[in-house]
């Protein structure tokens, strides 16, 4: 061919592969484009969604603890049967919280401490006793310690605490997010916790007395 000839057409063969290619290069285009778009809608590590699923998580795992301690303290079904939902309950949403962390690449720990993602929240950094609702030391101590009735009656009335202050949480986070997954799940710990609150008060009841 001379510098000035016209290219030979394509056969049918060779259109066809440059349309594939083509064809390949849109796709791939356009796929870069969307992860682009998908990465940059995702949480920062300091955004309320990132926060909600670090603390909710750990919040979360101590309702498990507690949960475990009083299925080895009691024969009662009924306490047994609330331990055992909520530590399949509140594990799977812990997995849950988990991956939505690892799908934003932030971390599952906040160095600065809990809470920070709700403004004006009197918590103190490092300080996981500030998210409301958690147990202290003294009292899973005393939770250990106890079996039979008192064991039933201590874990209600921490656990009836703990849901409020889960309730708190999940309610601060629905007033801060539009992140629709978050929200769903939100909304589900808030109807669900809510419900288990007034069962565990209606335990409490039989097992203390009206003056409970």
């Amino acid at each position: 061919m001379t510098p000035d000839a016209a290219p030979e057409p394509l056969t049918g063969k060779g259109r066809r592969v440059t349309v594939v290619l083509a064809a390949l290069v849109l796709l791939t285009g356009a796929a870069l484009v969307a992860l682009t778009v998908f990465r940059g809608g995702d949480p920062g590590t300091d955004d309320p969604e990132a926060g909600f699923a670090r603390d909710m998580s750990a919040h979360h795992a101590q309702a498990v603890r507690m949960s475990f301690i009083v299925r080895d303290r009691t024969d009662d079904r009924d306490v047994r049967l609330l331990a055992y939902d909520i530590i399949n309950t509140q594990s799977a949403q812990i997995g849950m919280m988990t991956a939505w962390l690892d799908e934003w690449g932030l971390p599952k720990t906040d160095p600065a401490g809990p809470m920070r993602w709700v403004s004006g929240h009197g918590a103190h950094r490092g300080d996981a006793v500030a998210m409301p609702g958690m147990a202290t030391r003294e009292q899973l101590a005393d939770l250990e310690r106890a079996s039979g009735r008192a064991a039933e009656v201590r874990f209600l009335r921490l656990m009836a605490a703990h849901h409020r202050g889960g309730v708190a949480m999940a309610e601060a986070v629905l007033a801060r997010t539009d992140h629709d997954r978050v929200r769903r799940l939100a909304r589900t710990m808030v109807d669900g916790q809510r419900a288990e609150i007034t069962l565990m008060e209606q335990m409490v009841r039989r097992r203390a007395g009206p003056s409970a």
